[in-house]
């Protein structure tokens, strides 16, 4: 049976922190909007981030990730945004028909504009017992550790020196659990410094050039052995063996480009970015008129930037609109570049900005 969603003006795809920070700003502007997501409850990874975020105090800086998913919701409940949870979104046309499902139900809404902000999913590493119980992605030991606060093991191991691992294996630490090391492919540890010092500190070795060679155990994992890479780069340099019960995968996210790629979007690849995304302009705009971007699904950005672009995104879509003149359009999107530009400040950040200066080149030569 066909129910029409509400007719809202706009329909968000995600509510993570850019699909909420984007129904706040329309909110805000006086459009109505709906944001639809597949889990039971809003706020994407926000309510398994323990640690202070970083930036300004437009993004709350100093405040944990759980208490900003906090602020969020309640502002949405201020501002009476609607958000439907358990109803996935499945299909997506250029004519902007949404449909989606709830309890059974088929739900369809053709709104003036989509914001998709469907976030990432973890990329997996395949190794000779990756299938063992207690081999696990960063994300799930997040949530049973941070969320369900349970704990998955009493030893550990962490696989990839990225910002979630090093973030992972201290939380990990502070819920009791010996984090034997971090390994890492690389030469170098890819995340912050201030999160490789914290738990170097706490007497966590951090292995770069080195990689999972197997996991072994009867019914579970019990072991861990890595390798030193050799000169040339192979998995073949001495061994290292962990008594282990708990392997955790860091090794990156990539955009959840599913709903894009059915819409027919354009789409490059971007390494930096995580992989496919799909080609769009400096406000977020894609190859569909009146479809938008925002957060990782766009590219893998931090929680902060997310936020920033579901802001960015909303002041695009109520220009589409019409709803707010060019004058106050271009003074919001100028105050959203600026912060951008200082979120993606340092030399990690300064390369993703190059790289979405690159997919903003596309948009134009299109």
């Amino acid at each position: 049976m066909e129910t029409p969603v509400t007719q809202a003006e706009v329909v968000v795809i995600g509510a993570g922190p850019a699909g909420l920070a984007a129904a706040i700003q329309l909110a805000e502007l006086g459009i109505q909007a709906t944001v639809l997501d597949e889990k039971p409850e809003a706020g994407g990874q926000l309510f398994k981030q323990i640690h202070k975020f970083f930036g300004s105090e437009r993004h709350m800086a100093g405040v944990r990730g759980f208490e900003i998913g906090r602020r969020l919701l309640g502002r949405c409940r201020e501002l009476g945004v609607s958000i439907r949870l358990n109803t996935p979104v499945w299909g997506m046309w250029p004519d902007k028909s949404i449909a989606a499902t709830h309890e059974d139900r088929l739900l369809i809404s053709r709104p003036r504009g989509i914001i998709v902000a469907t976030g990432a999913s973890e990329n997996s590493l395949s190794f000779p017992g990756c299938t063992l119980p207690g081999v696990m992605g960063a994300g799930a030991a997040q949530t049973l550790v941070n969320y369900y606060r349970v704990r998955p093991g009493d030893r550990a191991l962490v696989v990839g020196a990225g910002n979630v691992g090093l973030i992972v294996a201290y939380q990990l630490l502070q819920a009791g659990i010996a984090v034997h090391g971090v390994v890492e492919v690389a030469d170098q540890v890819g995340g912050y410094f201030v999160h490789a010092a914290k738990i170097r500190r706490m007497g966590v070795p951090l292995y770069t050039r080195h990689c999972v060679v197997r996991a072994e155990g009867d019914t579970a994992v019990e072991s861990c052995t890595v390798a030193a890479l050799d000169e040339a780069g192979g998995c073949a340099g001495p061994e290292m063996t962990f008594e282990v019960d708990m392997i955790c995968i860091a090794v990156g996210l990539s955009p959840a480009v599913e709903l894009c790629r059915a819409v027919g979007l354009r789409m490059c690849y971007v390494r930096e970015l995580g992989g496919y995304v799909p080609v769009h302009n400096s406000s977020l705009m894609t190859s569909i008129d009146g479809v938008f971007l925002a957060g990782d699904v766009s590219g893998i950005e931090e929680a902060s930037s997310a936020m920033e672009e579901g802001r960015l995104a909303a002041v695009s879509a109520a220009e589409h609109l019409k709803a707010i003149t060019l004058g106050q359009s271009a003074s919001l999107k100028k105050e959203a570049a600026a912060t951008l530009l200082a979120l993606r400040s340092g030399p990690f950040g300064e390369m993703m900005a190059q790289r979405k200066r690159e997919i903003y080149a596309r948009f134009t030569d299109a």
